[in-house]
């Protein structure tokens, strides 16, 4: 009787996997597509006051070995405008970082026709959320191509594939390079203008990309937008003891973070471009040399240097003595707002939460990613099941959920730094240009630490012009604030003329 119970409990246990039924088994299904699909849809738009046509296609496109075995399927969503020739039309590949995330941010926030409803600084309203048309959509500049990485969205690894063959530094590079090749060939867009947009890890993997295409694939982008970018990963290390960038290329983003929540005394607290502009030449000079003594430094000037410190960040003097002149990040997330009991966010701090909620819970939660995080969600899976009427029972992975380790190995012993990537695709196309956009209040991705990786690139002189950098008053996804979502949209037109 056991075993008949068990053959029973067997049988419907494998009869509810073959419906697709949205469980672990499925999730864990060698072959969750059994074959590509995509569902196109008509849609319209007003962006900067004329009507744009489009067509929307929803699905995925599976990528193959260099045996042409299939091993893993690629999500994606498509916008092209109506009544335009494919071949002067410019198309851009989106996608966003993590890495573990899925395009959701760049295409619900920023780039696409429809954008999730915030208030005007950014912050979220009360559920159930809603979504409203992008007026500054770029899709009447450029077709958009949204890009979810094996292990997010609803792309998975299957078939002769494993996590292993995409979820690295260069395999994720080659394997999203590979999906834009195949794209290209199948809609005949290879002699379109091309562009790649990249957001946080994004940014990464578009300098990858810019170099891998070019070199591999001869493949040349006529410009590449880098929004909160991440090349060099020893910036934002305050682990290595002996290292001086981190506590460098920080401090202008903890005085413009101390200076919205009102901790700078006069001067500083008059202007934030000024107090950031004064953090800039303390850090580069004073700063940088003190933390080059270390141990060395006389006492009387580590006071002194600690003073200003406390100055530029809004911190407490015996707390930078505390800290040996080295503030990391938690020290200053949990600390610049302790005396009103609140944390400030990395992604975004301007955004709050209560400190004790942070000190009593395992781990940091960021209070400006848990602003988005299920707004952003709830709208766009409501979004590609009615509006652009594609029906999946996969988990759609927003952020980590499909992606359990990277591989740096490769990476670490090229200095954990991909800027030499991106210099070596403009050399070797010397007409793409780049956009670079930094939020002030970005902790995530520090927009000195980004001037700084500009600045040692070793570009000739007559590149340096082909890089452009935007600032905006928010953070890491500053296009949540509807003033620098307007400011964002202007930037980037201009960036495309001056790219076409």
């Amino acid at each position: 009787m056991k075993q008949l119970a068990y053959s029973i409990f067997l049988a419907v246990s494998l009869t509810l996997s073959n419906l697709a039924l949205a469980d672990e088994k499925q999730e864990s299904s060698p072959n969750p597509y059994p074959e590509e699909k995509t569902v196109v849809t008509d849609h319209s738009v007003e962006i900067g006051g004329k009507t744009i046509k489009y067509k929307a296609t929803t699905g995925n496109s599976f990528v193959y070995n260099d045996n042409n075995e299939v091993i893993g399927s690629i999500f994606f969503t498509a916008y092209t405008k109506k009544g335009t020739n494919p071949e002067n039309r410019p198309i851009t590949f989106a996608y966003n970082g993590g890495p573990g995330s899925a395009s959701v941010w760049l295409h619900m926030g920023a780039l696409g026709p429809k954008r999730v409803v915030m208030d005007k600084e950014g912050f979220p309203l009360k559920p159930p959320f809603d979504l409203i048309d992008n007026e500054y959509s770029l899709l009447d500049l450029t077709d958009i191509v949204f890009i979810d990485p094996v292990g997010t969205g609803y792309s998975r690894a299957h078939d002769k594939g494993t996590d292993k063959d995409f979820h690295g530094v260069w395999e994720d590079i080659r394997t999203v390079s590979e999906f834009i090749r195949l794209y290209m060939t199948r809609n005949e867009r290879w002699s379109s203008p091309k562009f790649l947009a990249g957001e946080s890890y994004g940014t990464t993997r578009s300098a990858g990309i810019a170099y891998h295409m070019g070199q591999n694939h001869g493949v040349y982008f006529n410009g590449i937008m880098l929004i909160s970018s991440v090349l060099d990963f020893r910036l934002d290390d305050f682990n290595d003891k002996n290292g001086v960038l981190a506590p460098i290329t920080m401090l202008p983003s903890y005085t413009a973070a101390a200076w919205y929540h009102k901790k700078l005394n006069a001067p500083l607290s008059n202007d934030l471009q000024g107090s950031i502009q004064q953090a800039k030449e303390f850090a580069m000079n004073d700063y940088a040399l003190a933390l080059l003594q270390g141990d060395d430094l006389e006492p009387r000037r580590k006071l002194a240097i600690a003073e200003r410190v406390a100055d530029f960040t809004g911190l407490s003097v015996d707390l930078v003595l505390e800290k040996d002149l080295r503030i990391t990040l938690n020290d200053f997330l949990h600390n610049i707002k302790r005396d009103e009991g609140e944390t400030v966010g990395r992604l975004d701090s301007r955004f709050t939460t209560p400190e004790l909620d942070a000190m009593n819970k395992r781990g940091y939660r960021d209070p400006s990613y848990m602003a988005i995080h299920g707004t952003y969600t709830e709208t766009l899976m409501t979004y590609l099941s009615k509006e652009l009427n594609y029906k999946s029972d996969l988990p759609y992975h927003i952020l980590g959920g499909g992606v359990k380790s990277w591989n740096y190995e490769d990476f670490n012993r090229q200095s954990n730094d991909i800027s030499d990537k991106l210099t070596d695709a403009m050399l070797r196309n010397p007409d793409m240009q780049v956009y670079v956009g930094n939020g002030y209040y970005d902790f995530a991705t520090p927009f000195f630490a980004t001037e700084y990786t500009f600045s040692h690139m070793g570009l000739p002189a007559e590149l340096k012009d082909n890089v452009h950098m935007s600032y905006y008053e928010s953070g890491h996804m500053m296009y949540i604030r509807e003033h620098d979502l307007i400011k964002l949209k202007k930037d980037l037109a201009e960036f495309f003329k001056k790219s076409l």
